[in-house]
C-alpha cells in the first residue's frame, strides 16, 4: 500500500468515527428511552418489570419490522444524494414516510389485543394483562417512533448527524422526566405507575418527531420534504419497498427470535423473566455500538456504491472491519468485568426477588459476551449489504439463521431439556453465529467478484 493509498484508507477511518460517533451516541440515546422504563419499573415492582419485557417483546417486534421502511431509506438517500439527485432524495424519504405510516395504524391492531395475544400464547394471565395496559397506550409511541427513524435515516445520510444526535437526547431526557414522574407520582404529576411509564414515553417520541421534521423542513428546504406530502409516487413506493421490505422481514426474523426467546423465558418463571429483560436491555445498549458503526458504513459504502467506486467501496469495508473489532475488545471486557454493578443497577436493594435475579442476569450477561462478536459481525454485514441494496438473500439467511437453526436449539435445550434460561440463550448465540457467517461471506464474495460494482 503506497502513501496515497494508506492516505486514503485513513480517510475511510476517520469518515466511519466521524459519521459513527454521533450515530452511537444517538443510538444509546435512544436505546435509555426503553432502558428508563426498565431501571424505573424495576425499582417500582419487580413483577411490573416482568410485564414490561413481555410488552417489550411485541412492541420491538413490530419496531424491528416497521423500521425496514425507515431504514431503506438510508442508503437510497446515501445513493442519490452523492449523485446530487434532489428529486430522488425527496421522493424516496416521502414515500418511505407513507409507508411507515401505514405500517404504524397495520400495528394498532395488534397492540389493542395484545392482552390477548399473550395469554393465548400461554402467558400467566395477570402479566398479560400488566403488558396490555401498557401497550395499548405506547402503541401511539411506536407511530412516532417509526417516523422518527424515517427522519433520521434521511438527514444522517445527507451527513446531518448531529441534529439527529441532539433529538435523540431531548427525547431521552423528557422521558426520564415524564416516566419517572408519572411512576412514582414525582413532579406533582399523578402516580400512574406502568400506566405512566407508556404516557411518558409517548410523549416523549412526540417531541423528537416534532424537533425533528422542524428541522428539515427549516434547515434542508430545497428538498421540498413536505410540500404536496399527500401526492403519491408510485415509482419511489416501489423502490423503498424493494430494499425495506427485506430489511424489515429481516428485522422481524431476528426480532422476532430475541421476542419468542422471552416467551420461552416466561414460561420458565418471573424471576427469570425479569433477568432476562434486563440482560436483553444491557446486551441492546453495547449492540447500539455495532448498530452506528453499521449505519455509518451504509452511509459511506452507499456514496461508494452511487460513484460506482469498487476500490472506495472496498476501503470502508476494511475501515469498518477494524473500527468494529475496536470497539467489539472494550464491549466484551466492560460484560465480563461489570456485570455485577451493571444488573444491580435494575434492582431495587430492598427487592425480596433481588439475589435470585442478580444471579440469573449474571450468567446470562456471560453469555452475551460470547456473542457479542457474531453480534457484531451480522450487523456490519448487513449494514454493508443494504448499502450496495443486497437485501433479499440475506433475508433469507437471516429466517434460515434464526428459525431453523436458533429457535429450535433454544427450545429444546431450554425447555426441552430443562437448560433453563441459559439454554435458552445457547439458542441465541447457534442462531446469530449460522447468520452472522453466512451473510458476511455473502458480502466478502461480492465484493472479491466485483458483483456490485463491476470492474
Amino acid at each position: 500500500m503506497d502513501t496515497a493509498q494508506k492516505q486514503r484508507f485513513t480517510s475511510e477511518i476517520w469518515g466511519m468515527l466521524a459519521l459513527g460517533v454521533p450515530l452511537i451516541a444517538s443510538n444509546l440515546a435512544q436505546m435509555i428511552v426503553n432502558l428508563t422504563d426498565t431501571v424505573l419499573l424495576g425499582w417500582y415492582d419487580v413483577k411490573a418489570l416482568a410485564a414490561v419485557t413481555l410488552a417489550h417483546a411485541l412492541y420491538t417486534l413490530l419496531y424491528l419490522f416497521g423500521a425496514g421502511f425507515a431504514w431503506a431509506v438510508m442508503p437510497l438517500v446515501a445513493e442519490a444524494g452523492v449523485q446530487g439527485d434532489e428529486t430522488r432524495v425527496r421522493r424516496v424519504t416521502r414515500m418511505g414516510i407513507w409507508l411507515t405510516l401505514g405500517f404504524g395504524a397495520l400495528a394498532l391492531v395488534p397492540m389493542m389485543a395484545s392482552g390477548y395475544l399473550l395469554r393465548a400464547i400461554g402467558q400467566d394471565p395477570a402479566m398479560a394483562d400488566m403488558a396490555h395496559s401498557y401497550l395499548r397506550i405506547v402503541a401511539f409511541g411506536l407511530i412516532f417512533s417509526l417516523l422518527v427513524a424515517c427522519l433520521r435515516s434521511f438527514l444522517a445520510a445527507l451527513s446531518h448527524t448531529a441534529i439527529v444526535f441532539w433529538t435523540t437526547v431531548i427525547v431521552a431526557s423528557v422521558n426520564a422526566v415524564l416516566v419517572y414522574g408519572l411512576i412514582f407520582g414525582n413532579f406533582g404529576l399523578p402516580a400512574l405507575g406502568m400506566v405512566g411509564a407508556a404516557v411518558g414515553t409517548t410523549i416523549a417520541q412526540a417531541v423528537g418527531l416534532l424537533v425533528l421534521s422542524v428541522y428539515a423542513a427549516r434547515k434542508l428546504p430545497r428538498y421540498h420534504l413536505f410540500q404536496r406530502f399527500w401526492r403519491p409516487d408510485f415509482g419511489a413506493i416501489r423502490e423503498v419497498l424493494r430494499i425495506g421490505l427485506p430489511i424489515g422481514l429481516t428485522n422481524l426474523a431476528e426480532g422476532g427470535l430475541f421476542s419468542a426467546t422471552a416467551v420461552l423465558v416466561g414460561w420458565i418463571g418471573t424471576g427469570q423473566l425479569a433477568a432476562h429483560g434486563i440482560a436483553m436491555q444491557i446486551s441492546g445498549m453495547v449492540f447500539m455500538l455495532y448498530m452506528g458503526l453499521s449505519q455509518a458504513a451504509t452511509i459511506l459504502a452507499g456514496r461508494a456504491y452511487g460513484q460506482r467506486d469498487a476500490a472506495a467501496l472496498r476501503r470502508v469495508s476494511q475501515a469498518a472491519g477494524i473500527v468494529t473489532m475496536g470497539v467489539l475488545v472494550i464491549g466484551v471486557a466492560v460484560f465480563v468485568l461489570f456485570r455485577g454493578p451493571m444488573v444491580g443497577a435494575f434492582i431495587s436493594m430492598d427487592d425480596p426477588n433481588r439475589a435470585e435475579v442478580l444471579r440469573i442476569g449474571m450468567a446470562l450477561l456471560l453469555m452475551s459476551a460470547l456473542f457479542q462478536a457474531l453480534d457484531a459481525m451480522q450487523v456490519m454485514a448487513l449494514g454493508l449489504l443494504r448499502a450496495v441494496q443486497d437485501t433479499t438473500v440475506p433475508m433469507l439467511m437471516a429466517i434460515f439463521g434464526y428459525w431453523c437453526v436458533g429457535f429450535p436449539t433454544s427450545l429444546v435445550i431450554g425447555i426441552w431439556l430443562g437448560g433453563g434460561e441459559v439454554g435458552v440463550w445457547v439458542g441465541l448465540v447457534a442462531g446469530l453465529f449460522v447468520a452472522s457467517v453466512l451473510m458476511l461471506s455473502r458480502y466478502l464474495r461480492g465484493l472479491a467478484r466485483h458483483t456490485y460494482i463491476p470492474a
